[in-house]
């Protein structure tokens, strides 16, 4: 049997996607690269690679981009939908547009100044910005600015039902031969990363990354609307077995599925008792209504979810 396409929610998931992803060049080309911030992913990367060695960052970031695509689907399985290769292609091309129009000239400074030939002036308190153009930075209201936009733009490609790929792909394949959990790899990677910018000699540099990362989750956790990370879905269906296999193979999790009698009619029903982080949780709810129409669904803030793919559960230190 054929789905039925809900083109109305396509549209907008596809809208979604648009600018989330030309929303995340605007922040890295404008107000994260100009102040040489590296907040993880191959973007981070790539504003460091550019001002150790000038090159495109969007240049920079596709090459590792497709490969961490094709060694992540030959290692982990075709788990990459077109929609996140969609959305690699797109930040490439907006960024790669950016560069070429608009330069690494930051929105935000204290003052700006465009220097004459033989002009002096006392240059110790300015940054330079090409060959003749200086300006006074603000780190701080930058830095709050570009964590906003990042957030507002990886939060809608999740709510498009897209992933963000990049370095995500390398801790899916640690977690797979490894005992680490999937959130601890990604911090471990993201945090390498960030503190790949102390190669430019400067310690604030990686502290104004890592504030720009936690700003950057949150407002995350606030556009795929959810505060807490993780959450607890109980669904109620007839179609038990569609659901199972789409949890199990589409979202790569797993979870315990109980029988019970419904109040009103007194007929045996079964639930699918699951975890899930906020980015399956937005692919579950896209994806339940054309399963099972008629399914009702209780989803529920997870404090703390612990066991194999979550946090680990804690060792006893009295043994």
């Amino acid at each position: 049997m054929t789905k039925k396409i809900n083109w109305k929610q396509e549209i907008i998931s596809y809208a979604f996607l648009i600018f989330g992803s030309a929303l995340f060049a605007i922040g890295d080309v404008m107000f994260v690269n100009p102040y040489h911030l590296a907040p993880g992913g191959t973007y981070g990367l790539s504003n460091v690679l550019n001002a150790l060695y000038p090159w495109k960052v969007s240049l920079y970031a596709i090459c590792m981009d497709i490969p961490l695509l094709v060694i992540g689907t030959w290692i982990l399985g075709p788990k990459f939908g077109f929609k996140t290769i969609l959305s690699t292609i797109l930040i490439f091309a907006c960024t790669f547009l950016l560069e070429t129009t608009w330069g690494y000239d930051p929105v935000i400074y204290e003052f700006k100044h465009v220097f004459a030939e033989g002009e002096t002036v006392d240059k110790s308190m300015l940054e330079i910005l090409g060959t003749n153009t200086y300006f006074k930075p603000d780190y701080f209201l930058n830095t709050l600015v570009s964590g906003g936009i990042y957030g507002l733009a990886i939060g809608f490609v999740f709510k498009s039902g897209a992933t963000s790929g990049g370095s995500d792909i390398i801790s899916m394949i640690l977690h797979k031969y490894t005992k680490v959990s999937l959130g601890t790899l990604v911090m471990i990677v993201d945090s390498i990363i960030t503190l790949t910018s102390l190669l430019l000699g400067e310690i604030r540099l990686p502290i104004y990354s890592i504030l720009l990362i936690v700003i950057e989750s949150k407002i995350i956790d606030l556009v795929v609307d959810g505060i807490k990370s993780y959450k607890t879905a109980f669904i109620i269906t007839d179609k038990v077995e569609e659901v199972r296999q789409f949890i199990i193979n589409d979202l790569d999790r797993g979870g315990t599925c109980f029988a019970g009698t419904g109040l009103f009619k007194g007929q045996e029903r079964k639930m699918i008792y699951t975890n899930l982080n906020r980015a399956d949780l937005v692919k579950l709810k896209l994806n339940l209504r054309s399963i099972d129409p008629n399914a009702f669904v209780n989803v529920i803030e997870s404090a703390e979810v612990m066991g194999n793919g979550f946090v680990p559960l804690p060792h006893n230190e009295n043994k």
